[in-house]
């Protein structure tokens, strides 16, 4: 837990993208990581990184526009039947203050990522955030978000630099299929309470509350809103649960 700790304290904003690429990877690949997908990707090399400069860039043309073009890019030639593969996000900045400052960031990532999105909600889940089966949207595609920063209470989300993870939402369906996934949530669970010496209190599955309060790592409360605003014209079908 101290070497995780230390790696994530590092400051990295100016680094060199390998330099950031491997701390992430190093952070990751720490026997004490509770995460085990996280470790099986990074592992294969299954992860699709990209560094870019600011979380907070809105511009046209700035860092988000170029996250929403390297998502959407990703969602299209990514094997969605394959093994576990994720796609990660790092920002040299800005570092957040604190949890809620990162949450306000985050939401504000994807309220912009899916404003520049052109295509519609993917099926099968649903756009409100506050619906149990709410995951975001990219490209027609489903992601389960994971936040990390610096300044994350839970050990696990706790990383040098501002980072979003997509993770496929159909690759946790096919594992449900096949009996994998119920296994791995649990020894994750127990890995992480092991790490942290409590559990997550916000962890839970699709369909049972809204995933949207798992996003940013912080332990929000109940009566919490998630402040995203989807598009009426980009649901359609499935995805107006």
């Amino acid at each position: 837990m101290e070497v995780l700790e230390e790696r994530a304290a590092e400051d990295l904003g100016g680094a060199r993208r390998g330099d950031i690429v491997d701390a992430i990877e190093e952070m990751v690949s720490h026997p004490e990581y509770p995460c085990l997908g996280a470790r099986s990707v990074f592992r294969r090399a299954a992860v699709t990184m990209v560094v870019l400069d600011a979380l907070d860039d809105t511009s046209s043309g700035g860092s988000l526009d170029q996250l929403v073009a390297a998502l959407g890019s990703y969602a299209h030639e990514v094997d969605q039947e394959g093994d576990l593969v994720s796609f990660a996000a790092c920002f040299r900045g800005p570092v957040p203050a604190d949890e809620r400052d990162f949450e306000r960031l985050l939401w504000t990532a994807l309220q912009h990522l899916h404003e520049r999105d052109a295509e519609p909600w993917a099926e099968g889940v649903a756009a409100d955030p506050e619906n149990p089966h709410f995951a975001f949207s990219v490209a027609g595609t489903a992601f389960f978000v994971v936040g990390l920063h610096p300044n994350a209470s839970r050990v696990a989300r706790r990383a040098p630099l501002p980072t979003l993870v997509f993770n496929l939402h159909e690759q946790f369906e096919r594992m449900r299929a096949d009996g994998r996934y119920e296994r791995m949530r649990d020894m994750i669970r127990r890995r992480d309470t092991e790490l942290q010496g409590s559990l997550n209190p916000m962890v839970s599955d699709h369909g049972e509350t809204s995933e949207a309060r798992q996003y940013a790592g912080r332990a929000v409360p109940t009566g919490w809103t998630p402040p995203f605003e989807p598009d009426p014209e980009s649901v359609t079908g499935e995805g107006a649960r």
